[in-house]
């Protein structure tokens, strides 16, 4: 079977189809996501509707905004993870800040105003990875098919 563009389009769109999917059977299982585990949902979402809509206009432009949805959502899965791994700090409206220098109220109005999910908590992980890990690794494999139907010449029906 040859990978024509229209299939490496499917494949893409359905990658990403498949990604959100699981996102919401985690969900369903009881792992709410977090804001930043919401904003990773939003590309693949996008990146969907583009490669339903590049299946019937093969238009380059919206195979390459596919390829960007993708690596957005790589991007926002990579951010997700180094906050995971304390490497730098997320979000304040998601993550644990610095409490050494705060005083007393203001520590309570932080408690106070906390999500219940944290964006620097792991709710699940295989392998070494946590879901945000796996949705960039995945992510950035679905650009690279993006990417590859970009540069696959178009058949002629």
């Amino acid at each position: 079977m040859t990978l024509t563009r229209q299939r490496l389009i499917a494949l893409a769109a359905l990658g990403s189809a498949l990604l959100l999917g699981g996102a919401f059977v985690f969900q369903a299982l009881g792992y709410a996501p977090c804001k930043m585990c919401i904003w990773q949902r939003y590309p693949h979402a996008v990146a969907i509707a583009l490669g339903a809509l590049a299946l019937f206009v093969p238009l380059p432009a919206l195979i390459a905004l596919g390829a960007l949805a993708a690596l957005t959502t790589a991007a926002i899965g990579g951010y997700h993870v180094g906050v995971e791994q304390g490497w730098w700090q997320g979000p304040t409206s998601c993550s644990a800040g610095a409490v050494d220098s705060i005083d007393p109220d203001a520590l309570f109005d932080q408690i106070m105003a906390a999500p219940l999910i944290r964006c620097d908590e792991i709710a699940w992980q295989l392998a070494g990875l946590s879901m945000a890990g796996w949705n960039m690794v995945i992510s950035l494999a679905l650009a690279a098919i993006w990417i590859a139907a970009l540069r696959t010449k178009p058949t002629s029906a």
